[in-house]
């Protein structure tokens, strides 16, 4: 695994897009350049009485287009390169799929595991209030991220009522759907992939039926890949999780059968199907390295950054790749892709789906009227559909891939609305 800095890796592509539009030196540095970095020391009362301090951020990257928008992580290695990544990636998936949001990001330097459930209702609440003033419904919504959940927005929604002295439902999103939260949120970032694989499979002829597919990573958003795509008919022919990997060398798995047996077992390593209607045959266990090479037709991506590298691309055997992960694609490998004809739906379109689906449930907060399930997968649909068009239609204009297409259209779109608001203003 490459050690680049993942800031670095963003701004490659950045710079490779900005060039293709001919912007000037001060728009390249207004896209690069994170409006508010912000950096405090969080300090919660310990179960055993002894006070502990952590490290917290909250990365503020353009608002140009709206509110800032984006999640906030509890990780022990969480820290500011990687949150001004994300907050950065969030300017433009949003922008990409055209909703009126800003990039933001946010996390506590902690491992969540080590906590008790009332330490880390302390930490959630702890958090809001060192960062009230700069956040709220009009400035910064944040949302769930890596180990943080729909009962930790509940927390933080109501510390932040609390200081705001009223009900403040659309202060964050991710919240359980009968505390605000909305409809599909669980599983959106996975459906928004669908939609997109869906348009993608139409302009390159894929019928589900005939189109194998490897899914890396089974947490939220693997898991509900998989069983989407399985029950639209594609061949699953390949999981993992972070112990292992299972393929199938004749049919397909059910992935609703590999998440019932890891819910009792920790992991999907040591599964066997023993489902006599089961349409996987001869299956066998091999790491996640090379699961990533093995020959499917759609490779997903759905677990950690820098995956596919410069090490490993030429064994990489697949016609697409749909980056439901952040960032698992280095800037080298995926020059590499491009000239091998692998189409990659990247990162900011291919996980778009959960941005949008907070979008959606901050509209719904803030007017206080909520829409079926049906409602909201067919305005996320929509949203996908268009985007996945535009870029391929961008991606053909300019004879360059996705990533790219998908970042000049971000790029354009952010900077446009920055020269409306500052008509006659130099910066």
């Amino acid at each position: 695994m490459t050690t680049i800095n993942p800031f670095e890796n963003a701004l490659k592509k950045l710079h490779e897009a900005t060039t293709i539009l001919s912007l000037s030196e001060q728009e390249y540095i207004k896209m690069s350049t994170p409006e508010a970095v912000l950096k405090r020391t969080v300090t919660i009362t310990m179960d055993s009485g002894i006070e502990q301090s952590f490290d917290a951020y909250r990365v503020q990257f353009n608002s140009a287009l709206g509110p800032y928008k984006g999640g906030i992580r509890f990780h022990p290695h969480a820290d500011l390169d990687e949150v001004k990544t994300l907050a950065f990636l969030m300017a433009l998936k949003c922008s990409v799929v055209n909703i009126p949001m800003g990039g933001g990001k946010g996390g506590i330097q902690v491992n969540p595991k080590e906590l008790s459930e009332a330490e880390l209702e302390r930490l959630s609440r702890a958090w809001v209030r060192i960062f009230f003033k700069d956040i709220g419904p009009k400035k910064d919504i944040p949302a769930p991220d890596v180990y943080t959940n729909p009962q930790i927005m509940l927390w933080m929604t109501d510390e932040y009522s609390k200081l705001a002295g009223k009900p403040s439902p659309a202060a964050f999103t991710g919240k359980p759907a009968e505390h605000g939260g909305s409809e599909g949120r669980a599983f959106s970032t996975a459906q928004g992939g669908y939609y997109s694989i869906r348009e993608l499979a139409k302009k390159l002829a894929m019928k589900p039926e005939e189109t194998r597919v490897v899914v890396q990573g089974f947490g939220n958003a693997g898991y509900h890949i998989a069983r989407i795509m399985h029950n639209a008919g594609y061949q699953i022919i390949g999981l993992s999780d972070s112990k292992g990997a299972v393929v199938v060398q004749r049919g397909s798995f059910d992935p609703e059968q590999l998440h019932a047996y890891k819910k009792e077992n920790g992991s999907i390593q040591g599964f066997v199907c023993d489902n006599k209607d089961c349409k996987c045959d001869e299956h066998s266990h091999i790491t996640n390295g090379e699961l990533l090479e093995f020959e499917t037709d759609i490779l997903v991506p759905a677990a950690l950054e820098n995956q596919i590298t410069d090490k490993n691309v030429d064994r990489i055997d697949t016609k697409v790749i749909v980056e439901l992960a952040n960032g698992p694609t280095t800037p080298e490998a995926d020059a590499i892709l491009f000239k091998k004809g692998v189409v990659v739906i990247p990162d900011i379109l291919a996980n778009a789906g959960g941005v949008t689906v907070s979008y959606f449930e901050w509209v719904q907060n803030l007017a206080n009227h909520y829409w079926t399930l049906e409602e909201v997968q067919d305005k996320l649909k929509n949203k996908m559909q268009k985007a996945t068009n535009d870029i391929w239609e961008t991606k053909n204009k300019y004879n360059t891939d996705m990533r790219t297409s998908a970042y000049i259209i971000a790029i354009k779109r952010i900077i446009n609305a920055i020269k409306l608001k500052t008509i006659n203003v130099k910066y």
